[in-house]
């Protein structure tokens, strides 16, 4: 085995080597310190740690202290209940976001649907296709032309109006 591959494996049984030496399944964990100086160095230091934790002592709460509770709580109790505003931002700061997950996917369901529906054309409303731009200019000649035809004979039977009705001689 080359040394990387026991280094790892030796650094990942160092917790249960500090928690219970006399193990017989450390044995390996154990020789290898005895070789490697730097796994060794890592289990000192994690030894220290260890040392420190156990001589560590948890303060002694004040003796004032269920009184200044007992004062906090009765003050909470007293006060006036927070407005619909306050709470909501309470609820959202301070919560995890469990009870909103059921609504979340409400939401997102009916923006899926309503995007859906628009994409697919659900919603009833026919789309008109714009015509290109030499359809477009065909219709304009088109109507041009039937003015112009229109003028055409306005003028014809303006003129045959303004004539007198003669009759030819004979």
């Amino acid at each position: 085995m080359n040394r990387l591959t026991s280094c790892k494996e030796c650094r990942s049984t160092l917790p249960d080597l500090l928690l219970d030496p006399a193990a017989s399944s450390n044995t390996a964990a154990r020789a290898h310190l005895e070789s490697c100086a730097p796994c060794n160095d890592e289990f000192r230091s994690l030894q220290a740690t260890f040392y420190l934790l156990d001589a560590w002592q948890a303060p002694e709460p004040s003796s004032y202290f269920d009184q200044k509770l007992a004062v906090r709580l009765r003050e909470e109790q007293a006060a006036p209940p927070a407005g619909w505003f306050e709470r909501l931002r309470t609820r959202l700061t301070l919560n995890t976001g469990r009870q909103f997950r059921p609504a979340m996917v409400g939401a997102l369901a009916l923006v899926i649907l309503l995007g859906g529906g628009t994409a697919a054309n659900i919603s009833g409303r026919r789309m008109v296709a714009n015509p290109s731009a030499t359809v477009n200019d065909l219709q304009i000649l088109d109507k041009n032309a039937q003015a112009l035809q229109t003028m055409d004979q306005l003028l014809q039977e303006d003129s045959s109006s303004d004539e007198p009705a003669t009759q030819p001689l004979t």
